[in-house]
This record gives C-alpha cells, structure tokens and sequence, in this order.
C-alpha cells in the first residue's frame, strides 16, 4: 500500500472501453508521464472530479495529509490546465478537514484549493456546495459522544478555468418552476417596484417563460441509493463498491452545465465512474483513470445496462 492506496500497475493502460470512453487502469501520474497524455493535450472541456480528500483517519482509497497533500494536489494542476481546451472547465470536489483531535476545523482543503489555483494559474468561476441531508453524523467524537458540534453534511465544489469566460451556459440545467411561479405565468401580472431590499422590480421581469428557473448554486442530493445498476452489479459478481461514490446528480449538473454532446470529459480520480457512466448516457466522449482495479472492476456495473 502507497499513500493512495493500493500499488498501482507497472504500466497505464485501458480497462474497458465503452462507444464513448475508456477507462485506464493507473495513476495520474503514470498518465501524465506516458504517451498518452499528448494525445489529449487541448482537448478536454471538462475535468470533473473528487480526489482523495485530505483526511485525519486513513481510508482503504487512500489519503494523503498536511503539506504532502497540497504539494501532491497542487502539482497536477499545469498539466490539467494544459489538457483543457480554451475554454474549459476544472470542477473539484474537496471535502471538509477537522484537526485531529480538536472540535476545529482544519484550513487544509481551503489552502489546497488556493494552492491549486495558484499553481494552474486558474479563474475561480463560483463555489457550489453539495448538501446531503441523510449524511450520517460527522465527526463523530465531537457530534455523537461530546455534542458539542453540529453533524458536516456538505462539501464544496469549486469550478475553475483558464477563462474568466469559459463556455458554460444555465439553460442546460434550468429546474422545474413551482407551482407559485406557474400561477404567476398565467396570471401574467405581479406586484412590481420597489422591495425593502431596495431592488427595483420591473412590470415584466418575471413574467416570461423560459422553460425553467435558473437553479443555486447550492445542489441538495440525498445518495441514499441502494438498488442501482452499480450496486446490484457489485452485488451479483460479489465486489466491493467503492466507499464514497459521486451521487450520479451532481455529475449530470456540471456536465450539462459546462459541456456539450460530443466535448470531452475527464475524471483522473475516476473511483466507480460515475463521471464516465454519466457523460455516456449524455452523449459526452469521456476519459477516466483510477488505480485500484477492484473499483474499476467493480464500475463496469455502471455500463452493464447500455450494453
């Protein structure tokens, strides 16, 4: 076992293949080293992932801390900001740190995502937080035994891009309007002008339909799955699934959001890939890599049912 877990492959190579992707079995920086990673120089719109979060307790996926962990993350990201097309998108999920053995929160995810920044000399476009209400209470010697802290049930996603402008557009993720709102458009009329808040509202600002509400940038996933394709697949070849899978909503958001059919998608932390199988069923090309072939064994369930 390395820091990140199991040892990977002596080489880097394909896993599987699907119509629209294929998953290679290594690290990213086997890929990064290798042939392979020319190829795609300039050529991915999106690089949506979750690296292994900076955590006190080690996990079976492994985990790197401290100073190791900002030089490790931040080193990856000239070389993912080279492979993006002009303007493209880097999303990056990173977790919630505590310091070990206090009721305090650890600065390390936040330094890590300045590190990165800095280092691939990116634009931060906006900071999303994903929020899991059914999130089991964490950390637990402070939340469950002490009381004194509240239960961590959110993580942030921070998108980033060479651009201040990169090619993103709202109306590919616009949600269901209300019922409130529906009353509103067939009424065609409101309470217009001035609010406490000072904002001036307009006779027709929110009168025309356009196909939905914009959404926030705060995205409300439950992950309480149990019966998916993955899931039953794992269980029928007897596999482990991974231990923190990406809910399935939050990669279609992004992907939508930043992409469209056809641009290519890259998850270098690919885990079950859930980022490929998504960008699959959207019609997006994808490439993933992921060190431990138990996961990837195990992710081929995601595919099983397009085949």
């Amino acid at each position: 076992m390395n820091a990140r877990g199991p040892e990977p492959p002596s080489a880097i190579h394909a896993a599987y293949e699907s119509p629209l992707g294929v998953s290679l079995h290594g690290t990213l920086e086997q890929f990064l080293a290798s042939g392979e990673a020319g190829k795609y120089a300039g050529k991915v719109q999106l690089v949506f992932t979750s690296p292994p979060f900076p955590l006190n307790r080690k996990k079976k996926y492994g985990n790197l801390q401290g100073e190791a962990y900002l030089e490790w993350l931040a080193g990856f990201a000239p070389a993912l900001g080279e492979m993006l097309r002009p303007k493209g998108s880097v999303v990056l999920e990173l977790g919630n740190a505590w310091v070990p053995g206090l009721p305090a929160m650890s600065t390390l995810a936040l330094r890590a995502l300045l590190r990165f920044l800095e280092a691939g000399r990116l634009h931060l476009c906006q900071q999303f937080i994903c929020y899991n209400p059914a999130r089991l209470p964490s950390p637990a010697e402070w939340v469950n035994i002490k009381r004194i802290r509240v239960k961590d049930s959110f993580t942030h996603l921070w998108w980033m891009s060479r651009t201040a402008f990169p090619n993103a557009s709202n109306r590919r993720v616009l949600k269901p309007y209300s019922e409130a709102m529906h009353k509103l458009l067939a009424k065609q009329s409101y309470n217009s002008g001035k609010r406490p808040s000072q904002h001036d509202i307009g006779k027709t600002s929110f009168l025309t339909n356009n196909g939905g509400a914009i959404p926030s940038n705060v995205l409300t996933v439950a992950n309480t799955r149990t019966n998916d394709a993955y899931q039953e697949y794992c269980r029928t070849h007897q596999l482990h699934p991974h231990p923190a899978r990406m809910p399935q909503e939050v990669a279609e958001f992004f992907i939508r959001f930043l992409t469209k059919k056809g641009d290519l998608v890259l998850d270098p932390f690919a885990g079950s890939n859930t980022t490929g199988a998504v960008a699959e069923l959207l019609g997006r090309r994808w490439l993933s890599l992921e060190l431990n072939g138990d996961y990837i064994e195990a992710s081929k369930g995601r595919f099983s049912h397009l085949r």
